[in-house]
């Protein structure tokens, strides 16, 4: 390979990514949702947890839709469904009872794990348990209704012949992102700010997906589809729901000691928060384009199945890499000015530390997508069922714990 043609390659790898990535800006919006919330979250003492969970949230619920939306897409392609409403309800229903199956035991999960975390570090009590499961299951039973918008869109991105991985996809997993974020402050407020009947309420949204799934198990073609989903998917699940708590103990960890890492008050825990969302959805798309552009190198045969052929992949990776470091500069001037944090002292450290946090999430991230690339191609592993939801949870932790390792070296300058 030349190197105009690396040049080449790494360029279009850069336009195409940083196309995407406009998309996945709007999870500055749930990041702002957060942080005009904080304060309120704050207020209820004693609930350190309230922070811990948002992200595990957050990500189990990027990777449900994600699931969702590569089964619809694939549905399209195979003629499953046809890009219209008339005569595809009965498929489509199909489709949202199994997620509805992954759902609600992952939510189990989450809360099982995030409670365990908690009394781990922060000396929660078990108690908490059942207000974290209530909340926990709530949000995501709330969160259903993003896919009455996931669907159109994708059905339109379908008929206008675009690529779907790279337009419907990225478009879902950004309306799950604000729709999750507004729904857990909204969950939250219910439960703890409304007395007896926003507790009510919330408790009600909980018990819905349990009659949601008991009722059509009575059906053995469905009965059936349960077995098969559960038996798919839920392995790599289980794993989701214990990486997205840990990214959640991360982020209480970034706010309990974000006071000791910033001795000169440059930087505040807002506009972290307000920017979040935002970094975790870029790393994850700019990996997934990666493993994508390798995994199909890799059926052309244009690249080998080992590690040692990845600097014949160099131009796409470096493309994608810059395209996700150069969203990192705008993403950071926005938190601090929206956040009201702005000055150029700020900036210039939390630019500083956004980009180091950056590196210190590609690399992993970039040999785990190559990773996974190799595996699909070597052992055929599921995309929908594997791949991408741990590729998905693996970049909200590693971007988490990235983030702490930066502030940890970065914030005392």
């Amino acid at each position: 390979m030349t190197a105009s043609q690396g040049s080449g390659r790494a360029f279009k790898a850069f336009k195409e990514t940083l196309s995407g990535h406009f998309a996945g800006l709007g999870g500055l919006i749930a990041g702002l949702i957060i942080a005009w919330q904080l304060g309120i979250f704050q207020t209820f003492a004693g609930r350190q947890w309230i922070i811990a969970v948002y992200p595990a949230v957050l990500i189990t619920e990027a990777v449900i839709s994600a699931i969702f939306s590569g089964r619809l897409n694939t549905a399209l392609h195979v003629g499953i469904l046809q890009p219209t409403f008339r005569g595809n309800l009965k498929p489509l229903t199909r489709l949202l009872q199994r997620i509805l199956v992954l759902t609600l035991p992952t939510a189990v999960l989450v809360s099982i794990i995030s409670t365990f975390l908690g009394n781990l570090f922060w000396g929660i009590t078990s108690a908490a348990f059942v207000s974290i499961l209530i909340i926990v299951v709530a949000t995501m039973m709330f969160g259903l209704t993003t896919y009455l918008f996931t669907v159109p869109i994708t059905f339109e991105a379908f008929k206008k012949g675009l690529d779907l991985d790279s337009v419907a996809y990225p478009i879902s997993v950004t309306l799950a992102d604000v729709f999750i974020t507004v729904y857990y402050s909204l969950t939250v407020n219910l439960y703890f700010k409304f007395s007896l009947a926003g507790l009510y309420t919330v408790i009600l949204m909980a018990m819905l997906p349990i009659i949601l799934i008991l009722y059509p198990l009575s059906k053995v073609g469905l009965k059936r589809s349960f077995v098969r989903t559960m038996r798919t998917s839920m392995p790599a699940m289980c794993l989701v729901a214990a990486i997205a708590s840990l990214a959640g103990a991360i982020l209480q960890t970034i706010n309990g000691g974000i006071a000791h890492l910033n001795g000169n008050g440059a930087l505040q825990f807002i506009a972290i928060v307000a920017v979040y969302p935002a970094i975790i959805e870029l790393v994850s798309d700019g990996s997934q384009v990666i493993g994508s552009t390798t995994t199909a190198s890799l059926i052309l045969g244009l690249l080998k199945p080992y590690f040692s052929s990845m600097w014949t992949h160099a131009g796409e990776i470096l493309g994608a890499w810059a395209a996700s470091v150069t969203m990192f500069v705008p993403l950071s001037a926005a938190s601090l000015a929206l956040t009201g944090t702005f000055s150029l002292h700020s900036f210039y450290l939390f630019t500083s530390i956004l980009l180091v946090a950056n590196v210190f999430a590609m690399i992993p991230m970039i040999l785990i997508s190559y990773a996974f690339a190799i595996l699909t191609f070597k052992k055929g592993l599921d995309p929908d069922h594997v791949v991408i939801p741990l590729e998905t949870a693996l970049a909200g932790a590693i971007t988490s714990s990235a983030l702490l390792a930066a502030l940890f070296l970065l914030a005392r300058t």
